[in-house]
C-alpha cells in the first residue's frame, strides 16, 4: 500500500498541475479571443492549435502506434473527439460570436456540471447535498449568462462553449479509461487532429496563416503549438490520473474569475453586471461540488 508520504506527494503534485492546467486554460481562452477578433480566424488557431503539437509529441508514439493495444477503439474515438479537433473547432468558433468572459463561464464552469452528469449516469456516481447544491449554482449562473445573450448574437458562441464543454468532460472520463500516461494521451490527441485537419484543409484552407501579421502569427504559435497544445493538454490529464477526474475539474473554479478580470483589463472587454453575477455563481458553484466530493473521498 502507499505511504502517507507518497500520497502527500501525489495529491500535491496534482494539486500543482490543475492550478497550472487552470493558467493555461484562462490564457488559453484570452489569446484565442483575441485571436480570432483580429488577424486569424478558427481553422487557422486550429492548425496552429493541433499540427505543431503533434509533431513536437511525435516521440511519444515511438511504440505506442495511432491505435494502441489495449485502448478501446471507443474510447480512443472519445479521446480524440473530447479533447482535440472537434472540441477546438466549437471553442475557436464560438469565440467569434462571444466575449471571453462567457468562454470562461460556459466552457470551464459547465464542463465539472457535465462531468458529474456522466459520471453519475455512466458510472453510479452518487452526489451528496453539499454538491448538488453546488452543481445547481453552476446551472443557475450558466443560465442567468445564456438568458442574458439571447437577445444578440452572442448566443451562438454560448452554445457552442456549451457543446465544447460536454465534448471535454467526455474526454475526461474516457482518459480515465484509457490507461495511457498524460505524454501518451496529449501525442495520440493532436496526431488524430492533425490528420483530421489534413482532410478537412482541402475543403476550407487556411488562408490568413499567409495574411497575418508576423507578431500576431508567432504570439499564437507560441501559445496554441506550445504552451496550450502541449503543456495545457499534459497539465491537466496529470492532474486527473493524481486526483481524479472529480478533483482535477476543481481547478475550473478558478478559470471563470481570472478569464472575465484578464478579458477586462487585457482585451478591454467590458463586464456586465449578468456577467459578473454569472462568474461568481458558476466559481462558487464548482468550489463547493468539487470540495464536497474531496470531502467524501476523505
Amino acid at each position: 500500500r502507499p505511504t502517507l508520504a507518497a500520497m502527500s506527494r501525489n495529491l500535491l503534485l496534482g494539486l500543482l498541475a490543475a492550478l497550472l492546467a487552470a493558467l493555461i486554460g484562462t490564457g488559453w481562452q484570452l489569446v484565442s479571443r483575441h485571436g480570432v477578433t483580429t488577424s486569424l480566424g478558427p481553422i487557422e488557431l486550429a492548425v496552429l492549435r493541433y499540427g505543431l503539437p503533434a509533431l513536437m509529441l511525435s516521440p511519444c508514439l515511438r511504440g505506442l502506434g495511432l491505435l494502441p493495444a489495449g485502448v478501446p477503439r471507443l474510447v480512443l474515438l472519445l479521446l480524440v473527439a473530447g479533447g482535440g479537433l472537434p472540441f477546438g473547432l466549437l471553442v475557436l468558433s464560438g469565440a467569434q460570436f462571444a466575449p471571453a468572459a462567457h468562454i470562461g463561464v460556459f466552457l470551464s464552469g459547465a464542463m465539472p456540471l457535465f462531468a458529474a452528469l456522466l459520471a453519475w449516469r455512466v458510472e453510479g456516481e452518487r452526489f451528496n447535498a453539499l454538491r448538488k447544491a453546488g452543481l445547481l449554482l453552476v446551472a443557475l449562473g450558466v443560465a442567468i449568462l445564456g438568458s442574458a445573450g439571447w437577445g444578440n448574437a452572442s448566443w451562438r458562441g454560448d452554445l457552442l462553449f456549451l457543446l465544447a464543454a460536454l465534448a471535454w468532460a467526455v474526454y475526461t472520463l474516457a482518459f480515465r479509461r484509457s490507461g495511457l500516461r498524460p505524454w501518451q494521451g496529449a501525442a495520440l490527441v493532436n496526431a488524430w487532429s492533425a490528420l483530421l485537419l489534413l482532410l478537412v484543409l482541402p475543403w476550407l484552407g487556411a488562408p490568413r496563416l499567409l495574411t497575418a501579421p508576423w507578431p500576431d502569427l508567432a504570439f499564437q504559435v507560441v501559445w496554441q503549438g506550445g504552451i496550450a497544445g502541449v503543456l495545457g493538454l499534459v497539465t491537466y490529464t496529470a492532474a486527473v490520473v493524481r486526483l481524479g477526474a472529480a478533483r482535477a475539474a476543481l481547478s475550473s473554479a478558478l478559470v471563470p474569475p481570472m478569464t472575465a478580470l484578464g478579458a477586462f483589463w487585457v482585451l478591454g472587454e467590458p463586464l456586465a453586471a449578468s456577467s459578473g453575477l454569472a462568474v461568481a455563481l458558476v466559481a462558487w458553484g464548482v468550489a463547493v461540488a468539487g470540495l464536497s466530493g474531496m470531502a467524501r473521498r476523505a
